[in-house]
């Protein structure tokens, strides 16, 4: 492990300060992976080309990309393709604890910079690769979340029947990257007791079959092929979202017999807890549809602040319907530190500010957040090639090639 970085010297000591990864990533799993490992305390280094990561440029959905899976850590502009770009990255990964890439099959292996090379001359060295398919018959084709969402069920089981959809976020991407950094932890742990490190894989397909998992195991028990969301057997007859005054919506749930009174109480809807055929979860559920209407109608003149109220007094699940943007004003993520600011690094609002949001956990009841702003371009590789013996001289030689920046 490297000596921990200076900036880092004085704040709060997290898991992984010590540590060092290099890590040859674009769009969003690899980079996700590496997010992980620098709020947690490890020294992220990003292997960028000279002309910048192609997130950085995204526009539209992807503009969000870049700051988002990106903090905390410390970029290098390096060209590959030139023998000097590319021993100079294995001059880095040498001194590295843990590598990550998600690159296609057989990329890094031109560069020398694949798992048996590098650990041929670093035993310690753990190396994380994230991919489209774990080896098998599919380890060639070309995935996307889309990809993976289409043919591992997520999008028909999201979808209304005979219209697959795609989730809202890039979620095989995103718990890709988590999955490649608990091996990659789980992989520290046992070098701390074999001394050895080790290859571990990550991969998109087997994600979202791992998300599937529920719904094959409830055809494996049931024998029923499982339904799409919007048309599923529900097992709980309230559990829907009601549209109401103004046209807000909101989710409402009463998910047994106990919450089906509380929530007849809280709702003012007596005559209906006083109904017998609604007595039991299982004849409401038989009953669904025809509720579903009733409440509708009963509901339907009340706002929704009225009904959130009225079921967080009775403790009652449910959810305003809200859209991304009104996040980041949401009372509970400002009072707890969900959200921090970062500097954006590229674009049009470079140097501006905005929030993005921190890992869903708390380590001795503190948020890991942002030490290192979302990197520019090249910003620290002097200092990077220094660390792995380049004096200033070799450095400019390097950039006035064009093999660096």
């Amino acid at each position: 492990m490297t000596d921990i970085p200076q900036e880092e010297a004085n704040t709060t000591a997290l898991p992984l300060q010590g540590l060092r990864v290099v890590e040859f990533t674009h769009m969003v799993m690899g980079p996700t992976c590496g997010m992980v490992l620098a709020d947690l305390g490890a020294e992220v280094i990003k292997v960028e080309p000279v002309a910048g990561e192609g997130t950085r440029t995204l526009q539209g959905a992807g503009s969000g990309f870049f700051p988002m899976f990106n903090r905390n850590k410390k970029s290098i502009g390096l060209d590959l393709h030139t023998p000097a770009g590319a021993e100079a990255a294995r001059r880095l990964a040498a001194s590295a604890d843990v590598v990550i890439e998600n690159f296609k099959p057989g990329t890094m292996a031109k560069y020398g910079l694949d798992f048996p090379s590098l650990s041929a001359a670093n035993p310690r060295l753990i190396y994380a690769s994230h991919k489209g398919f774990l080896p098998g018959p599919y380890e060639r084709r070309t995935a996307l979340d889309e990809v993976v969402q289409m043919m591992g069920g997520l999008a028909y089981m999201t979808g209304r029947p005979g219209d697959p959809v795609r989730a809202g976020t890039s979620v095989n991407d995103i718990m890709g990257g988590l999955f490649g950094a608990i091996a990659v932890m789980g992989a520290l742990i046992q070098r701390g007791i074999t001394g050895r490190g080790m290859e571990v894989q990550s991969a998109l397909f087997e994600n979202n079959v791992f998300l599937m998992g529920q719904h094959m195991l409830q055809y494996a028990v049931t024998g029923r092929p499982p339904q799409p969301m919007p048309a599923r057997d529900n097992p709980w007859a309230v559990y829907d979202v009601f549209t109401v005054a103004g046209g807000e919506q909101i989710f409402l749930a009463a998910v047994s017999d106990a919450q089906w009174r509380l929530f007849c109480r809280a709702l003012g809807l007596d005559d209906l807890l006083q109904d017998a055929a609604l007595a039991t979860n299982h004849q409401r559920v038989n009953l669904r549809p025809q509720l579903l209407r009733t409440l509708a109608e009963r509901l339907a003149h009340r706002s929704a602040a009225e009904l959130a109220a009225l079921m967080e007094a009775a403790g009652l699940p449910f959810a305003p319907i809200r859209r991304p943007e009104e996040l980041l004003d949401d009372p509970h993520l400002l009072a707890s530190g969900g959200l921090a600011d970062v500097v954006l690094p590229d674009g049009a609002r470079a140097g501006q500010t905005a929030k993005t949001t921190l890992l869903p956990f708390t380590l001795d009841g503190r948020r890991a957040g942002v030490r290192l702003q979302p990197p520019r371009l090249g910003e620290h590789t002097d200092g990077l090639l220094a660390s792995v013996g380049y004096d200033p001289a070799q450095v400019e030689a390097l950039r006035t090639a064009g093999c660096a920046r």
